[in-house]
């Protein structure tokens, strides 16, 4: 991973590791899916899609756009692999009838050039935010997630994926 890059899909296992199932919600980490994504865009009503991001502000400034809002960028300039792919996958399911709804969450990195397991302390640290505006979007949406007692925090996530064990790969 790009460092602060994977803050998408240590999201993705958070929420999985922290909260119940819900039955109207399907988590998927596509970091590496590429065009498989289009299935989902296609069969779904709802997509929310949280990544890097790359808006004006700090590390850690949270942003959430709409399809047409992703498409309307009017610099063009897309600065994180989140952005160009998604911005992509966006443009060739416009194309089709069958698009549901999409929500792009962001947050700013503080690197993503480093070729490197873990956060930087400044991405770590804004973390939460993430977290409460997926869990807001998804509310929005009428999903309310219920936390269980785990209580998992990144940094074991983020060990997790720096040292996976075979556990992990049995669901």
């Amino acid at each position: 991973m790009f460092h602060d890059e994977g803050l998408g899909a240590y999201l993705v296992k958070y929420i999985e590791k922290n909260y119940e199932a819900h039955l109207k919600l399907s988590i998927v980490e596509g970091g590496t899916l590429g065009f498989t994504l289009m299935t989902y865009y296609q069969e779904y009503d709802k997509i929310i899609v949280v990544g890097t991001g790359s808006k004006e502000g700090g590390v850690g400034t949270i942003s959430s756009e709409n399809a047409q809002e992703v498409m309307a960028n009017e610099s063009g300039v897309r600065k994180t692999a989140n952005e160009v792919e998604i911005t992509m996958m966006i443009e060739i399911c416009s194309f089709h009838e069958n698009m549901g709804e999409v929500q792009l969450i962001t947050m700013t990195p503080q690197d993503i050039i480093e070729v490197k397991n873990g956060m930087t302390p400044e991405a770590l640290c804004a973390m939460p935010k993430l977290v409460e505006a997926t869990l807001e979007e998804l509310a929005n949406s009428g999903i309310d997630l219920i936390p269980n007692d785990k209580n998992v925090s990144f940094e074991e996530i983020i060990e997790g994926y720096a040292n996976p064990t075979m556990a992990d790969f049995q669901r």
